[in-house]
């Protein structure tokens, strides 16, 4: 099966890249690793203004969606580009508010990109709170607890987390009741989705950079890029991210949870498999903090387990794939 994108989806990609191309997102990612958020929010209420979170939010509330292969599509780009902020978050936020009163009051700032939210998920023991992904950023702050839906009244302290632009932030325990009983399950689905697309982005990101890299680096005399060892391991990481595409953007037809966790597990390990490549071809200065690389490296990583391990994923496969089928 081949999952071709239309042409109005090619070229909400292109115009994406352009703006982000434009904005010079490793600055603002540094920037916004330092707690200095000015550049994001202006790159935030770009996107917005090119619909991408308002694909997460329903009509009924000015949004666009819910429209998860439009919003793989984006997210693909947001990966590319190494853009801060909680924007699997957000989106995921979008999927939580489904009673009226609350997504009335919350959906459409979100949509337009006045507000952004982060999510939190809090197990029984966590009394004291849970941690947020950009908690201070965020004007929107929700806490899913036992109880149910909580918007959570503050944050207490912020902490580094392995990508320095993924800053933590201790959500204030309690806070107004949105919603009783488990969440909405499509929030999960949306998470996963998310992440799997801007993993894959991050991918693609750095095999580009290392292969230009190959190309320009000499070494006897010639590119480092022209040694069959270099030209199998970039090969197989082509491979991989190339056989995750499919799965990706099959998983935002189908939002079939197992397709879904499928997709971000292949996803999420071609993008680690792609940090790895371009750490060993780049030597020493790919260690260097300073180096714009560095910005997508710890984010393949830290994709890697955000909304599901490898291992969860894999294990709700299984779990699918195992129940009787019903005839």
């Amino acid at each position: 099966m081949r999952f071709l994108l239309d042409p109005e989806q090619r070229a909400f990609a292109a115009s994406l890249d352009a703006m982000l191309t434009a904005a010079d997102t490793p600055g603002t990612a540094r920037e916004w690793g330092r707690g200095a958020h000015a550049r994001g929010r202006a790159l935030w209420a770009g996107l917005a203004g090119a619909g991408v979170f308002a694909l997460a939010v329903p009509e009924a509330y000015e949004g666009l969606g819910p429209r998860p292969v439009d919003l793989a599509v984006a997210f693909v780009e947001l990966g590319r580009h190494a853009v801060p902020g909680p924007l699997v978050e957000t989106v995921t936020a979008a999927a939580l508010l489904r009673e009226p009163g609350p997504a009335k009051r919350l959906l459409p700032a979100l949509a337009s990109g006045a507000s952004m939210a982060t999510v939190a998920y809090e197990g029984a023991s966590d009394e004291e709170g849970a941690f947020a992904l950009d908690g201070d950023a965020a004007d929107v702050r929700l806490s899913v607890t036992p109880a149910g839906l909580r918007l959570a009244p503050g944050y207490d302290g912020v902490r580094p987390s392995l990508d320095p632009a993924r800053r933590l932030a201790r959500l204030t325990a309690g806070g107004e009741l949105l919603a009783v009983g488990p969440p909405a399950p499509e929030a999960l689905l949306i998470a996963r989705l998310a992440t799997a697309a801007q993993a894959l982005g991050v991918g693609l990101a750095l095999l580009e950079r290392t292969v230009a890299y190959v190309g320009r680096r000499t070494q006897f005399g010639v590119p480092v890029g022209s040694f069959q060892a270099v030209k199998h391991r970039l090969a197989d990481t082509r491979i991989a991210l190339e056989f995750a595409r499919p799965l990706v953007l099959g998983a935002a037809v189908t939002m079939d949870p197992a397709d879904v966790a499928a997709a971000k597990a292949s996803a999420c390990e071609a993008a680690y498999g792609a940090a790895r490549t371009a750490l060993q071809a780049h030597g020493a200065i790919g260690y260097t903090a300073e180096y714009d690389l560095s910005l997508w490296l710890t984010k393949a990583r830290a994709l890697r387990t955000a909304w599901g391990t490898p291992d969860e994923c894999r294990a709700a496969v299984l779990a699918a794939r195992a129940r009787p089928v019903s005839r």
